[in-house]
């Protein structure tokens, strides 16, 4: 059954436009499931300022109509949460409320964009030692370097805004990231293994910086020492593909960045994360779909995987 749920919905996203080779940043024409309203959920809009002001966060919370369990609920925080929601039907939420139901916080920005492009190559991208101010390699009008005050954002003011709302179990909790996003999760898992117990890491930008996340490997699998998790990376089967017109610009930068890191490298890093123990590691490629159709796809695979390795076995 999971197995026909994961490939019934990658087809429904190969048929619903899989040739988009970027997410766009308008907002859908639709209304999302928090304006539509759901059988299964109920939402709750939070605006949060950032330390210093420089940016104000829109988190939503979607909270289960069932009653908490005595632990409370699992949570899944997705990241670029202003396209995370539009990912979101009342037939997934259906589906997860059958399951035992986590609460889903989506971590946007207030802004009518999809995506801030400014704030999530600042928060999602690692600091560097010893380099400051910190320029993107894709576009040097942008920052990069926050994730690690960004984390103890998540950690010290979001996590406890929600847990005063709704009663959250903090041994169920997961992280979901796209791209950068994904990056971000990733670095979460090597920095901090003990702030999540799913990590769910789509198409991440491992290429970053000539993959500088592959340098905190060796320091990872002893401060996981006794620990236990579940990490999912997902990666598109058309991604890097050449049967599509040569990109320009920032598309272009991206190519070569991505092509400068050996084609395995992502699947092997997998492995190789998935042989420290306690840590469940799995790799999936979603056969047809370039780097933004992944996004939407992504989210309904990883909120199915967190619901399964939960009752599988939990942390």
């Amino acid at each position: 059954m999971r197995l026909f749920s994961v490939l019934s919905f990658v087809v429904l996203l190969l048929c619903g436009g899989a040739a988009i080779a970027q997410p766009s940043l308008e907002p859908a024409s639709q209304p999302d499931i928090v304006a539509r309203g759901s059988l299964h959920y109920t939402f709750e809009t939070l605006l949060l300022e950032a330390p210093g002001g420089e940016r104000r966060y829109r988190i939503q919370i979607a909270r289960p109509r069932l009653p908490p369990p005595t632990a409370g609920y699992p949570a899944v925080f997705l990241l670029d949460g202003n396209a995370a929601i539009e990912a979101l039907d009342d037939a997934l939420l259906g589906e997860l409320a059958a399951a035992g139901p986590p609460v889903i916080v989506t971590i946007g920005y207030d802004t009518r964009l999809r995506f801030d492009v400014v704030g999530r190559a600042y928060d999602y991208t690692p600091p560097l030692p010893g380099e400051a101010p910190q320029v993107d390699p894709l576009d040097p009008g942008r920052k990069n370097g926050g994730a690690a005050g960004f984390l103890d954002f998540i950690q010290n003011r979001i996590k406890p805004e929600v847990a005063g709302r709704v009663p959250l179990d903090a041994a169920r909790q997961g992280l979901w990231g796209h791209s950068y996003g994904g990056l971000f999760v990733l670095y979460a898992l090597l920095t901090r293994p003990d702030a999540f117990a799913y990590y769910a890491a789509a198409s991440p930008a491992l290429w970053w910086r000539d993959g500088y996340l592959l340098t905190l490997e060796d320091r990872f699998g002893h401060a996981f020492s006794g620990r236990r998790a579940h990490l999912l990376v997902l990666r598109g089967g058309a991604e890097g593909g050449s049967a599509r017109p040569a990109p320009s610009g920032r598309a272009a930068e991206r190519e070569r960045v991505v092509a400068a890191l050996p084609a395995d490298a992502l699947p092997a890093f997998t492995a190789r994360l998935g042989a420290v123990p306690g840590l469940r590691a799995e790799y999936r490629e979603l056969p047809g779909l370039g780097h933004g159709p992944v996004l939407p796809a992504s989210i309904g695979l990883a909120l199915r995987w967190m619901a399964d390795a939960d009752r599988m076995a939990a942390p």
